[in-house]
């Protein structure tokens, strides 16, 4: 039977890792609902602009040459990687590492081989992992979730659009982790540069914008697409941090409850332990008395 002061000095211990674990799911909980308004807000804009520039790519009469479409040959590869500066969220921080390593061991293998790959690691978590593997990590803006607005996150997209512009590399990847609900949050990557090409329907719609435009569609299409590359980095930004708040405070959630399923299970011994020594004693002084009877 285990000793009643270890018993004792374990349950004091579970009780103060539930106190840590209830605080950082409500400071958890609280950031999650800041981070849901401000991507519930961003995406219908995101959406209405693509529908913008979709309704004006309709109506266009020929192909639209895009410098940010231009598709080279893949030499220089950017991989961003959004993930967290702390761990304690569940396998929020491995599974986007784990999207990242497929992503460079499947698409981009030969150029990782010719070292020509490069992270830019926004997030503290993702750039320990590449930097021990031996990947070039930019880390430059690895503190931009602590200073997260449109101003800062515009200020990396437009170092990636000129990056892209003056060939610096070729294509560019971002890995981030879209949100669901707290519970529910997907996985994945999606291409930034280039471009998906924007072309006119081989046929005509049945539905057609007659808008009139002051300029023309070809230059205002060309001046949207770095907004709306700008508004798209900035979702997935929000997405990611949306994910992570959601996902720590699911992880300590479960914490919490296993820590009570630790407290009751340590009661139970303790309690047993006690019994158990009671008894010990009670038989101890009954025997005594006998002898001294006889």
């Amino acid at each position: 039977m285990a000793n009643l002061k270890e018993v004792r000095i374990r349950i004091a211990s579970v009780i103060s890792t539930q106190q840590i674990t209830k605080a950082m799911k409500m400071v958890s909980a609280s950031k999650l609902r800041r981070a849901t308004n401000a991507i519930v807000q961003i995406r219908p804009y995101t959406e209405k602009l693509k529908e913008i520039i979709d309704n004006l790519q309709s109506n266009m009469e020929g192909n639209i040459d895009l410098a940010l479409a231009e598709k080279r040959p893949v030499n220089k590869v950017l991989v961003v990687l959004l993930t967290s500066d702390k761990g304690l969220c569940g396998g929020f921080n491995s599974n986007l590492i784990k999207v990242a390593r497929k992503l460079v061991s499947e698409k981009y293998a030969e150029q990782a081989a010719a070292g020509k790959l490069t992270i830019l690691a926004i997030g503290k978590k993702g750039n320990d992992y590449f930097r021990k593997t031996g990947y070039q990590v930019d880390t430059r803006h690895l503190d931009l979730f602590t200073r997260l607005s449109f101003e800062n996150s515009s200020v990396v997209s437009e170092e990636i659009i000129s990056g892209f512009l003056a060939k610096d590399y070729d294509q560019v990847e971002v890995v981030y982790s879209e949100f669901k609900n707290a519970v529910v949050q997907y996985f994945k990557s999606y291409q930034m540069l280039p471009i998906e090409a924007l072309e006119a329907p081989v046929a005509v719609k049945a539905t057609k914008h007659d808008y009139i435009l002051e300029p023309d569609q070809a230059y205002i299409i060309e001046s949207l697409i770095p907004s709306f590359l700008k508004i798209q980095f900035h979702r997935a930004l929000l997405d990611n941090n949306a994910s992570e708040h959601g996902a720590r405070m699911t992880s300590m959630d479960k914490a919490t409850e296993n820590a009570g399923e630790l407290l009751r299970s340590l009661r139970l011994t303790y309690n047993r332990a006690r019994q158990a020594a009671i008894t010990t004693e009670i038989t101890e002084i009954v025997g005594g008395a006998a002898a001294l009877e006889g």
